[in-house]
């Protein structure tokens, strides 16, 4: 159901700008966490892109958001290149002022939305980088007795590579999403979709000794508390994760450029290579669209190679 419209000032040339430009995004903000249910995290992305978009509106930009054109609209994406913003940095940009338009559309400020006139830059597509299985063995052995946190840590790296979970939606498992005698989670992804991803042994056995010692030291038991606390008892943050992933592979002497979401990547194409199906894979990444999904395969070389070895008469 579309929001309520809120009354917008006006005068005998037309519906003027009742506010700041600015103060629009607060009120966008707080219709993608009620009525579109999109996450935090990308609901604090999009406010940042479009605070920048005001800025440089309300020193740029005509006195409504029914005045801009395209040739104006273009002028902001070229600042944005010219600050050094790469294209795919533009292109979410770009994104965010498109459904701010939207949204202001429904509220009844504009009429039509010019910036869905505009085509997003194009973008190379790069392929993820993935970790081998061996490295990722040893990545998991990674932590040792010398850290503080070993097995919290060993559970960590663990649960991401075995489920393909990003870094946020590990952060918020609560003790009640783990069922280890069943072997799965239950985590929250984008736009609040619950998804239920598999837990393998080796994941199991980190969990499970995690909440046998160090879970026990700090935090409570209460099955809505974080599963992965710091040592005061607080749920780990995203940069925590990051922080400590990075370690780990330094520590094995894997490029600087791992961090948690390449074992998110390492996941889905060692998946692909053992014969998942895409669509299962998609479900398991928790992927809106499949088109997403199918980057992987453009990555698993193993299975393009036995593809071809068992359909070419000369393979």
């Amino acid at each position: 159901m579309p929001p309520r419209r809120r009354p917008v000032a006006t005068d005998s040339a037309g519906p003027r700008r009742p506010m700041d430009p600015g103060q629009y995004v607060a009120l966008f903000a707080q219709y993608l966490r009620a009525e579109c249910g999109l996450a935090e995290n990308t609901v604090v992305a999009y406010s940042r892109d479009l605070t920048r978009f005001c800025e440089w509106y309300s020193e740029h930009g005509p006195a409504t958001f029914r005045e801009l054109t395209v040739n104006l609209f273009t002028d902001y994406l070229e600042t944005l290149h010219d600050r050094g913003l790469a294209a795919t940095s533009i292109a979410r940009n770009l994104v965010s002022i498109k459904m701010f338009f939207r949204f202001l559309m429904l509220e009844g400020v504009i009429e039509a939305s010019i910036v869905d006139l505009v085509n997003s830059p194009k973008l190379w597509q790069y392929l993820p980088k993935v970790l081998s299985p061996d490295k990722v063995d040893e990545l998991l052995a990674a932590p040792t007795n010398h850290d503080a946190w070993p097995r919290r840590d060993r559970a960590l790296l663990a649960l991401l590579y075995a489920t393909g979970c990003r870094a946020s939606e590990v952060c918020n498992l609560t003790l009640r999403d783990v069922f280890l005698a069943e072997g799965y989670c239950r985590c929250i992804g984008k736009g609040n979709k619950e998804r239920i991803v598999s837990l393998n042994p080796v994941a199991r056995a980190a969990l499970e000794a995690y909440l046998q010692n160090e879970r026990l030291v700090v935090g409570t038991n209460d099955p809505s508390a974080p599963l992965l606390v710091s040592r005061r008892g607080l749920p780990l943050s995203r940069i925590t994760v990051w922080k400590l992933v990075k370690r780990y592979a330094a520590r094995i002497g894997a490029s600087r450029e791992v961090s948690p979401h390449t074992l998110r990547h390492s996941f889905a194409t060692h998946m692909l290579a053992g014969g998942a199906e895409i669509r299962a894979l998609q479900e398991l990444l928790g992927h809106a669209s499949i088109r997403t999904t199918q980057i992987y395969t453009q990555v698993d070389h193993s299975r393009i190679k036995a593809i071809h070895e068992r359909c070419h008469p000369r393979g």
